[in-house]
């Protein structure tokens, strides 16, 4: 169908906002059902509308759809940032798109810009960074590099399923422990127990921290909302580990969803510091461009009955009309009453579970890789 059209008079590209389809069959292990036009291309065609491919409406769920790699041919693999509310200026994914097919996630649309959709293309064509490791070697050992806190990663999980078999997460920890250079892990995956020797090798200097995200300790909830992620209790897990590891990890109640999950904030922090987590963060759900209707979509397929009230509380939090601000200072945690109440509850919530402000990590003990180095050793 066509996304867009040309004004005549104003001379100018408009996009057309495309409609969600209609409500139907979920597809198994995926968090979006559909894929929306992509806001950059003039036409779009859904493989999944019905006007295309025959679909067995009697069916509960569509078939399963497989998930395909590509090579990234990236140079670089340090990104930076100047937003100022996002709390880290460097960062590196291993990946783009991301297999966990978490419906609310932010980075959907970054897909667009490779000609793909913010939908089942976001979660099923995954970009792979496979020179990852040899180019944050190389970037390390240069000059210009000023030794501060890596986080990985910014943007999509490093800890995604198809890292238990490609390892590129793991290969760069490797080379973060190789020059003691901080970094700062953000996961929903229990996978990152595995990296437990790299992690806490550089805790011993100071330099390394690990943040697991739980948005829900419903797990029936969970297996709808982030399809492909480790379960509550195995996230919870991953806390455990990671602490005995001597390794300081908190939690990322994110995002929080008004009306769906915000109920669960205090519980949620109640049980992360029972299991080892020593600080705490948030958000509060974003739904810029292609998310907003995808999210809508998600919710007539799942919680029809809480549609409405849902999507008014993110409104509300939104300036009253929007389902997104992307205006700094706002687009994090929102505004208005209940934005305050969920910051409230959050902050009260840490003061009972006895969370910390989180650590501050040094770069003191960091080190350019030699020859030398590596003869001595």
């Amino acid at each position: 169908m066509a996304n867009g059209a040309r004004d005549k008079k104003a001379k100018k590209f408009v996009p057309i906002v495309e409609e969600a389809p209609p409500p139907s069959p979920v597809i198994h292990g995926r968090g979006a059902s559909w894929s929306p036009a992509n806001r950059f291309e003039k036409l779009h065609v859904d493989l999944g509308d019905v006007d295309v491919v025959q679909v067995d409406e009697s069916d509960e769920e569509r078939p399963r759809r497989e998930t395909q790699f590509f090579r990234d041919g990236t140079k670089t693999i340090i990104s930076h940032n100047n937003s100022p509310d996002v709390g880290f200026e460097t960062s590196v994914n291993p990946y783009r798109g991301c297999e966990h097919g978490c419906i609310y996630c932010f980075a959907r649309p970054t897909h667009e810009y490779l000609g793909l959709s913010a939908g089942l293309d976001f979660e099923s064509k995954i970009v792979v960074k496979t020179d990852a490791p040899e180019l944050l070697e190389a970037e390390l050992s240069s000059p210009k590099w000023k030794p501060q806190v890596i986080i990985m990663s910014g943007v999509t999980d490093p800890y995604q399923p198809v890292e238990r078999e490609l390892r590129i997460t793991r290969k760069c920890l490797e080379v973060l422990a190789k020059f003691r250079n901080p970094v700062v892990i953000i996961t929903k995956n229990r996978l990152v127990t595995r990296d437990v020797d790299f992690l806490g090798e550089l805790a011993s200097y100071n330099a390394s921290a690990v943040n697991v995200s739980v948005t829900s300790l419903d797990p029936e909830l969970q297996r709808v909302l982030e399809p492909r992620t480790s379960s509550p209790s195995a996230r919870l897990q991953a806390v455990a580990t990671l602490r005995a590891a001597g390794i300081p990890v908190g939690v990322m109640v994110a995002p929080i969803i008004p009306g769906l999950t915000d109920h669960e904030v205090p519980k949620i922090l109640e049980a992360c510091a029972k299991a080892g987590a020593q600080f705490a963060g948030y958000t509060i759900v974003r739904l810029p461009w292609a998310i907003a209707p995808l999210f809508e979509h998600w919710l007539d397929e799942h919680f029809p009955e809480k549609k409405e009230k849902v999507l008014q509380r993110i409104r509300n939090i939104r300036g009253g009309t929007r389902l997104n601000d992307a205006r700094w200072g706002s687009r994090i945690k929102g505004e208005g009453i209940f934005a305050e109440q969920i910051r409230s509850m959050f902050e009260v919530g840490c003061r009972r579970a006895g969370m910390n402000t989180r650590p501050k990590l040094s770069t003191a003990a960091f080190r350019r890789s030699t020859a030398q180095l590596d003869l001595f050793s």
